[in-house]
């Protein structure tokens, strides 16, 4: 995975084709169900915006997060929060 800058490289990307949040929670529980991170906006000093490429079943998965219905193993869990914190913090 590499990481791109939203605002150039994500913009050919339609709005129905990605999903983006700033919940690290919900970005981990997303790549723990291998959906594909597409990048990361570090714009803003304060908070990273994940963005995911839009495939079946992503609308599913996070409205199971929000409502406490997700279960997914916690080891890979931790290890998809730690990936997502060595990405932030590696560029």
């Amino acid at each position: 995975m590499i990481t791109r800058n939203k605002t150039v490289e994500l913009d050919y990307l339609k709005n129905n084709e990605q999903f983006s949040t700033f919940d690290i929670g919900l970005a981990s529980a997303l790549a723990t169900l291998n959906y594909e991170l597409w990048g990361l906006d570090k714009s803003n000093p304060k908070k990273v915006q994940f963005s995911f490429r839009r495939k079946p079943g992503i609308d599913t998965a996070i409205n199971n997060f929000w409502d406490a219905k997700l279960k997914l193993d916690a080891r890979t869990l931790l290890d998809s929060l730690k990936m997502l914190k060595n990405r932030i913090y590696s560029i």
